[in-house]
Parts: C-alpha cells; sequence; structure tokens
C-alpha cells in the first residue's frame, strides 16, 4: 500500500507543537503551524505559519478554510471548539472534536471519569462566585486545591490551606482562566507517594499501547521534572493502564494521550487527561526508541508501531527563564553537553519571561537517581542573557 504525506495543520507552536511538527516534517508532512503570536517555536520547522485568535471562531474558520488542511492536530486547550465540530465532517479532527471538548474543561473530563465511568478521582466540587466557594471548601476540607475550569500548565492553581486564603485563590484562578469561564474547581488534596504520566496509544487498526509509566514532579501544577521508567508495582500498573484504556477509548479518535493519576499506597487515582503529546513525556526524547511526538504521528496517520522500548532509566529538567527579556542569548550550553548521554532541546521562544520554560534538559544513566542528576546538572549549567 502507498503512503502519502498529509497536509497537517497544528493549533498551537509551543514547544511540544515544535516536536510534533518535526516528527511530522520526518515522515514527509506538509506542516501548517498556527498560533496566536509570531516566530512561536512551531513556526521556526513548520512549511507554513498562521497567526490568529484559536479561541476565535471566524480567525479559526477563516484560516482552516484558507489553509485546506487533510488533518488538524490540536496543541492547546483554548480552542473554539464548536468550529472542529462542524469542520470534522470534511476534515480529520485528532483525537476528534468530542474529546478536545471535553478535555479543555476540568469540569467536562472530570464529570466523565467520575460520574459516567465510575473512576476514583480526587473528591471535587465547583463553584461560581465567592459563596459558591466558601460552601464546597468546607465540604471538601482543608488542604484542598483551586483551579480555573481552564487553563495550562498549572496556571491559577493554588494550595488553599485555610478559609482565610480562598478568596486569594479564588481571584487567581479567575484571572488566569482561559476563556469567559467565571467557574473554578475545587479538588481535595491528596497526599499521594507519587504522581504519573501514562502516555496512551489509540491506533486505527491495532490494540491501544502504552509507554513505560513516567513520575513527574509539579510546581503550582506546572512540570518541572520527569522521569521513565517510574517504578510501579506490576498490579498498580495494570490498573492504571485499565483506567486510561477506559477513558481513552471513551473519548475515541486516535493519537497519543497523556493520562496522570497519583498512585497512593495500591490506589490508582485518575487525575487529568491531555489528548495529545505531554510535558512529562519529554523525557522520551531521550529515553525511548520512538518518542511521543513520533507514535502520535504514527498512530495519527495510520502507520505501525511494532515495538516500543526504554532505556534502564532516563530523567529531563525543564529550563526556565529568570527573567524577562525579548533578545535572547544562551550560556553555559557548552557545561550542559559536557556529560555523557544528555541533550539540550531549546525551544526558540522569542520572549523570556521569569519561570517561563524555555527549555528541557535530558539524560540517561544506570539508575534514576543518576540520570536525574545528569539532567538536573545540564538544565542549572544553562543561563540566560538579554543582549
Amino acid at each position: 500500500m502507498n503512503f502519502f504525506p498529509k497536509k497537517i495543520m497544528l493549533l498551537g507552536s509551543g514547544e511540544l507543537g515544535k516536536e510534533v511538527a518535526i516528527a511530522a516534517k520526518r515522515l514527509g508532512c506538509y506542516v501548517i503551524a498556527c498560533d496566536r503570536y509570531n516566530n512561536a517555536p512551531a513556526m521556526q520547522v513548520a512549511d507554513q505559519f498562521e497567526v490568529l485568535n484559536m479561541n476565535n471562531d471566524n480567525e479559526l474558520i477563516e484560516a482552516i478554510y484558507k489553509c485546506k488542511p487533510d488533518i488538524i492536530i490540536p496543541e492547546i486547550e483554548a480552542l473554539a471548539v464548536d468550529v472542529l465540530k462542524d469542520i470534522e465532517q470534511k476534515i480529520t479532527v485528532i483525537p476528534n472534536a468530542r474529546a478536545t471538548a471535553i478535555t479543555m474543561n476540568r469540569d467536562k473530563i472530570r464529570d466523565l471519569a467520575s460520574n459516567e465511568l465510575n473512576i476514583r478521582t480526587a473528591r471535587f466540587s465547583y463553584a461560581m462566585n465567592q459563596s459558591d466557594l466558601d460552601f464546597h471548601a468546607e465540604k471538601i476540607g482543608y488542604p484542598l486545591l483551586i483551579k480555573p475550569v481552564m487553563s495550562s500548565s498549572g496556571k491559577g492553581q493554588s494550595l488553599v490551606n485555610n478559609k482565610n486564603e480562598l478568596e486569594q485563590a479564588w481571584t487567581l484562578a479567575i484571572e488566569k482562566s482561559r476563556g469567559k469561564s467565571n467557574k473554578v474547581i475545587l479538588e481535595e488534596f491528596i497526599d499521594f507517594d507519587l504522581e504519573i504520566t501514562l502516555l496512551t496509544i489509540r491506533q486505527f487498526n491495532g490494540k491501544t499501547l502504552f509507554c513505560a509509566p513516567i513520575g513527574h514532579e509539579q510546581n503550582n501544577g506546572d512540570y518541572q521534572c520527569s522521569w521513565q521508567p517510574a517504578e510501579l508495582d506490576e498490579s498498580v500498573l495494570a490498573k492504571a493502564q485499565q483506567i486510561a484504556k477506559c477513558v481513552t477509548d471513551n473519548l475515541g479518535g486516535v493519537g497519543l494521550f497523556g493520562v496522570e493519576f497519583f498512585i497512593k499506597g495500591e490506589e490508582v487515582i485518575f487525575s487529568e487527561l491531555s489528548p495529545r503529546p505531554h510535558d512529562t513525556g519529554l523525557v522520551t526524547l531521550i529515553s525511548q526508541n520512538i518518542n511521543e511526538f513520533e507514535l502520535h504521528l504514527r498512530a495519527v496517520l495510520g502507520l505501525p508501531i511494532p515495538e516500543i522500548s526504554c532505556a534502564e532509566a532516563s530523567a529531563s529538567r525543564v529550563i526556565l527563564a529568570s527573567k524577562k527579556a525579548t533578545n535572547i542569548a544562551y550560556k553555559g550550553v557548552e557545561e550542559a553537553l559536557s556529560q555523557a548521554n544528555t541533550s539540550v532541546f531549546i525551544f526558540g521562544k522569542p520572549i523570556s519571561t521569569e519561570g517561563r520554560r524555555m527549555g528541557v534538559a535530558v539524560a540517561k544513566a544506570s539508575t534514576i537517581g543518576e540520570a536525574r542528576i545528569k539532567a538536573d546538572k545540564a538544565a542549572q549549567s544553562i543561563q540566560f542573557i538579554n543582549e
């Protein structure tokens, strides 16, 4: 059977979109990178780019009809999903418009998992105003987490230890929310043993596949480091795989899903899901024979995935900007790359702000501990200067 490369439109062109674009180009595809600002990372490697507000129905429709893609791959949450529902009658949307709509909001994916599929999650409630917030916080108990129903990279998330912190948490959640909703989610704080991402791949004509589990740490909901494989009992891993398959089967479509869990003893607690490559999966750029972005493209294009193998121990550490800069240069790259089995990926974002993720360091070693030390050292070696 002949393979015909496709014209792919990426809705979102950040660091993950950039790696998706690279994977697509390696398979001969034509890539159109879309984002709200010019010179976004994926635009730097794409065949074509479009700058638009992807949350605006008219702008998104106009871009799609102008570019005429074969496949649309959403890479961010803030999208005009109603447009995707209409357009997928003519153009393939990955994994599909319904999955994109459900997973863009924490309330929809949490309701699906807990209420429809009867999957264990943290206890949760919603609030539309300060009065609701006070009431539900008392029911859930402290400490608890307050988050916008729609955001990314942990923006707007707060750990609340007592009722005196509720007002500030509410204000932050509303300010950092994407979209127009004044709705926040309150979640039980789970004192977990480990937090993992299980990369789950749905294929056109094949069984659901799983990568080795990825352990990770977050700061205010934003990924800081990850390692693979995470150490799990076989029974715990089997439970996580069963839950991931249950949720992704319900969502349908094809591609790679990043399914997050809390692990507490033998208990597996569903946390969140992204219908696309996951930031914690950046470790697969060094850990796997086929990284998560290549796996995503193979599934999207209906190409075979005969085997996914994982190194014995790999780790990643994000490289964060320490200040705002508009003309960015880097110091310490030579030092970062002086260690064996270590790589650095600079995302190429045109502007930095304090704490913005600007790159990632990845490393392999004989143990997870050694790999994490190497990745940390490489990341810490790199500094930003504003030329």
